[in-house]
């Protein structure tokens, strides 16, 4: 029988205090990037909310995004799953194997019909009406069919899922595609990531959790407030990139000072993600903190791109001509985008200040 107690119910039965619950509140806001009037509001929607069901699948994938989510911060993997959402169904976190397990998805799916969120990760290979992948004896595209009939929304976690990811990449030997070219009649936020930055798992599902639909999302269905900005846009090496000072080789001057790695493959200008903002390891590096360009893992078709080490442009460094060149049609596209977006939101401030 499903849990009808109430988040607020069941932190005090924990013994959570009320200082604890509103700094819980104030951190969820600030993670996506809320003014500090909406915490009111979060409370408020939080305390009243019940544990929805969430159904975790697993297809063409490494298992990376489920460690990723493992080792979230903000909030805390064991308190989605005890306290925020009921984790159902999912291979690697649940105790339940074989038919056990299968029955666990059908008695989630037939109870919360309609209303559970259904998570994906990894691509869905259709070539040979999907045999190269199954579960219990189902392809992975009928099952992905079978459970979204009764999701009220889909997340697709990782860039597999998102977008096809390695296992679609040339020559695609499995047809491999990611979950929006297969459904079609649901929401669909793309969480995307090589794999997804932990916090941006949880934060999106604090999000549905708190005001019941999913983020404002951009063209490419992922959350806007962790991938409107591109890895550039918010890097601290950008201020080198502006003086035109960049590392030649991994361990010249230029790298041990810090300068800017958009010579050595750096694909931060034409990648939109938190990763320079929200960090890894509980908030302690990122990449390119760690000296290593950006690979572009958030954005579509990224393993066919190019090298990794492969400069964007061989042109003047701050050339938008050059990076578009050297980048191809889709990241002229995104950087269109961008500069669009900038615009609108220039003119919004502009008729504000009126």
């Amino acid at each position: 029988m499903r849990d009808a107690k109430t988040l607020a119910e069941r932190l005090r039965e924990r013994g959570i205090s009320r200082r604890g619950f509103m700094k819980f509140c104030a951190a969820t806001a600030s993670m996506m990037a809320l003014p500090p009037l909406m915490i009111p509001r979060i409370a408020a929607a939080l305390e009243q909310a019940r544990r929805p069901s969430v159904i975790w699948l697993s297809f063409q994938e490494c298992t990376g995004c489920t460690e990723s989510l493992t080792r979230s911060h903000a909030p805390t993997v064991e308190g989605l799953i005890f306290d925020h959402i009921s984790l159902d169904y999912h291979h690697t976190l649940q105790a339940a194997a074989g038919d056990a397990a299968e029955q666990a998805r059908e008695a989630a799916m037939k109870e919360n019909w309609g209303k559970y969120l259904l998570v994906v990760d990894g691509s869905i290979p259709l070539k040979d009406d999907g045999i190269y992948s199954t579960i219990a004896g189902q392809t992975n595209l009928a099952m992905l069919k079978a459970v979204a009939a009764g999701a009220a929304a889909i997340i697709s976690v990782g860039t597999c899922a998102a977008f096809g990811g390695l296992p679609m990449a040339n020559p695609n030997p499995t047809g491999a595609a990611p979950v929006s070219a297969i459904i079609s009649d649901k929401p669909i936020v793309n969480v995307s990531g090589c794999p997804p930055i932990p916090i941006v798992i949880t934060g999106v599902l604090a999000h549905f959790l708190t005001f019941g639909r999913l983020p404002e999302l951009d063209t490419l269905g992922r959350p806007k407030v962790f991938f409107g900005n591109s890895i550039h846009d918010r890097c601290y090496r950008r201020a080198f990139y502006e003086r035109g000072q960049f590392a030649e080789t991994f361990d010249d001057e230029g790298a041990r000072k810090g300068w800017c790695l958009f010579k050595l493959g750096c694909k931060g200008p034409i990648t939109y993600n938190a990763c320079a903002t929200a960090k890894w390891n509980d908030g302690t590096s990122f990449p390119i903190e760690a000296g290593h360009g950006c690979i572009g893992c958030s954005e579509p078709s990224f393993w066919d791109k190019g090298g990794f080490y492969q400069a964007l442009s061989k042109g003047t460094y701050g050339s938008a001509e050059g990076i578009a060149l050297a980048a191809g049609v889709g990241a002229a596209v995104g950087v269109a985008a961008a500069l669009g977006a900038r615009s609108r939101q220039a003119e919004a401030d502009s008729k504000e200040e009126k």
